[in-house]
């Protein structure tokens, strides 16, 4: 087991490797320039990166539902938080103190998982009408609850549980339903399911937090460089970075992919800056990705699916497009689903919800959208001023064809390499923490 985790680390870093490889290979700027900005980065030290707003982190308790740290995230407006133990804690390690970061990805994981489980159960009065004999369910049971996730489901009947667990092995092995298909049997209950009655409604942070992460808890030194911090929310896929402060084991500031598009808005009028933000998207070799790599969700599919699809392919949201041509008409992100979460109206009815019902329903904004020829600051003014996280490169105003997505970790990377051993001894305590 421990081989095949490790195995499974090294394959992350070699996808890490080789996107960053596209990345240096297609950009069109002069070597001395990117050299120079590397370097300059490398001398920063992150106790000099702005603290954020309030100056305290906020950061969510163990013990906490899954209701209330939505509630959380939504009423702070952030998307991820870390999560401190419970119980008192005297170390100065901050291992101790901390037991990773919960985050809206981490939430829908548990959400799809928890409709498949709940409809199932709700659906079927006892094992054999969820496809599977009763005499199995024993057998079974040890190896569902395995394979499903370690979801609570002991409070559930034992009839529903039967069907829960056979449901949930047979959606691994093919034969059961899916999230989306599953969810439909189930009517105004969900939302009671799932957030007023046991076992759901206790579900804490804690439960959740390890077997449905996205990303590892890596935190960083106040005297680490920022070359390191903009490494690893580029490169390495981290969307926030930790900050501890050495021999304290309080977490000290919490950079975001956000916050650092947020630093280079506000360098405009510096050379450096100035110099890169004029070259066109093309000119750095953006977007990373063929038109035919976008992945994107009909505005007529359900809005489970678009969930589901983020969840499948990992990434943090989905143009919504209509037609043949793919004309995009709105955008749907990992964080819209605190409107299921916190809205029951929505959360009951959304087997039959739509996309586009689910956009007119919450309001949500436009998609933030450039063309081929947009300047790179362009595109960071658009990501600072609208608190975006992607930017839909369309073919023309006309036909708004999308042809590419540019991601807040896409343009950190156009500014910087990654130095020959930069990460070796940073590497080993990563590999460990990726292992847990």
């Amino acid at each position: 087991m421990a081989l095949e985790q490790e195995a499974k680390v090294d394959s992350k870093i070699a996808r890490c490797d080789a996107y960053f490889e596209t990345v240096q290979s297609r950009k069109k700027l002069p070597y001395s320039l990117q050299e120079t900005l590397t370097t300059a980065f490398a001398r920063i030290p992150v106790s000099s990166f702005p603290e954020v707003p309030g100056g305290k982190v906020i950061e969510i308790l163990a013990d906490t539902t899954i209701a209330d740290a939505v509630k959380i995230l939504s009423e702070c407006n952030i998307t991820s938080a870390p999560v401190r133990k419970t119980e008192a804690v005297t170390s100065t390690d901050w291992r101790d103190r901390y037991l990773g970061i919960i985050d809206y990805s981490a939430i829908i994981l548990w959400v799809l998982e928890s409709a498949e489980l709940a409809a199932i159960a709700l659906s079927a009065s006892n094992a054999t009408a969820a496809g599977v004999g009763a005499g199995a369910v024993g057998a079974l049971g040890a190896l569902a609850v395995g394979a499903t996730g370690p979801l609570a489901v002991a409070g559930l009947t034992a009839a529903a549980l039967g069907a829960a667990v056979a449901g949930g092995v047979a959606a691994e092995k093919g034969m059961g339903k899916d999230a989306p298909t599953a969810a439909d049997t189930l009517g105004e209950d969900f939302y009671k399911v799932i957030l007023r009655e046991e076992p759901f409604k206790s579900t804490t942070v804690e439960s959740i937090i390890k077997s449905y992460r996205w990303a590892p808890f890596l935190p960083v030194s106040t005297d680490s460089s920022m070359l390191s911090v903009l490494l690893l929310l580029s490169k390495y896929r981290l969307r926030n970075v930790p900050v501890i402060e050495p021999g304290n084991p309080s977490i000290k500031n919490f950079i975001t992919q956000s916050a650092v598009i947020q630093g280079l808005e506000g360098c405009k009028g510096r050379d450096w800056f100035d110099c890169i933000a004029a070259h066109s998207i093309s000119d750095l070799g953006l977007p990373f990705m063929s038109p035919n790599e976008v992945i994107s969700i009909q505005s007529t599919e359900l809005v489970l699916e678009a969930f589901k699809r983020m969840r499948d392919n990992e990434i943090g949201g989905l143009p919504v497009v209509e037609g043949p041509n793919n004309k995009i008409v709105g955008n749907i992100s990992i964080r819209d689903i605190r409107h299921l979460l916190l809205n029951p109206d929505i959360f009951s009815s959304f087997r039959q919800l739509t996309v586009s019902d689910f956009m007119r329903t919450v309001t949500s904004r436009s998609p933030i959208t450039c063309k081929l020829d947009s300047t790179l600051g362009n595109v960071i003014h658009s990501l600072a001023s609208n608190s975006g996280h992607r930017v839909y490169v369309v073919s023309n105003e006309e036909e708004n064809e999308v042809v590419g997505v540019i991601t807040l970790r896409d343009v950190i990377s156009c500014f910087i390499f990654e130095p020959p051993n930069h990460f070796d001894n940073y590497f080993n305590f990563a590999k460990e923490m990726l292992n847990q």
